[in-house]
């Protein structure tokens, strides 16, 4: 074979080469290149609210770079446990079909046991971590002074006489918490009678007591209001900071043996 022939024959098959890598290095550029998934943020509002009490947190989660899903429910027509069955799945399948991953809960109030109910008996490893504004974690004395009015007691409806501190209560009955959970609390006031049925500092509906529960990592009080939580802008970037970097931020941050 002449010099020329074989300069040609390499030509070819360097063309040849060339045409059957290049597709290849193509798809991994493009693997390098996708974007990875967002984050997902499951809202829960508490009772007598709806998902527009949790927009603050939702934009500012949106502006962080989490997918969010800000769920309503029917607070004050059914059990905790049916609205934490209707509820709860809606999210993490919202969170699944938009391929947004780990997932990440922010509940307020009764939102906080629709939580712990839900994942009470199941594996709760899906849940990157969460936080809970003012939980009812070990009920209220102001559950159960407000379940024996008669004209009152049924007005938050069946879920609104689960959250005393007796052994029939919810919160008596669910376990500790199994993921990473940081919790806000409330410690203002505006109503001298209920502040004086509840234990401790209060937030004029759960005292800061009973916001624990055994598994919490870490806890930050502000002198806010139970339904102030959700609006307030130091609640806000501690809730970013806590879903973002696993801590609040903060002299003023009890820590937890969580065993997380």
């Amino acid at each position: 074979m002449t010099k020329r022939a074989v300069r040609r024959a390499g030509v070819i098959l360097g063309a040849v080469v060339s045409l059957i890598l290049s597709p290849l290095m193509s798809i991994s550029a493009a693997a390098q290149q996708a974007p990875s998934p967002s984050p997902c943020a499951i809202l829960l509002h508490g009772i007598t609210k709806d998902a527009s009490s949790m927009t603050d947190i939702e934009n500012a989660l949106r502006d962080a770079g989490f997918y969010t899903v800000n769920l309503d429910y029917p607070s004050k027509k059914h059990p905790i446990e049916t609205l934490a069955e209707m509820t709860v799945p809606r999210g993490l399948q919202a969170c699944k079909k938009a391929g947004a991953a780990p997932v990440y809960f922010v509940a307020h109030s009764m939102g906080s046991l629709l939580l712990r109910q839900y994942f009470d008996q199941r594996d709760p490893s899906v849940i990157e971590r969460a936080v809970m504004l003012g939980p009812p974690n070990q009920g209220s004395r102001l559950g159960n002074f407000l379940s024996c009015i008669p004209i009152i007691k049924d007005v938050n409806g069946p879920a609104g006489n689960q959250m005393g501190i007796d052994e029939r209560s919810l919160p008596s009955r669910l376990g500790p918490v199994r993921f990473p959970l940081g919790v806000i609390a409330g410690t203002r006031s505006f109503n001298p009678l209920f502040s004086a049925i509840i234990d401790g500092n209060d937030d004029g509906i759960v005292g800061v007591p009973s916001t624990y529960v055994e598994g919490t990592c870490a806890r930050v009080t502000y002198p806010l209001t139970h339904n102030g939580l959700t609006g307030s802008q130091q609640v806000i970037d501690q809730v970013v900071s806590y879903l973002t970097e696993g801590r609040f931020v903060g002299e003023e941050v009890e820590y937890f043996g969580c065993g997380q």
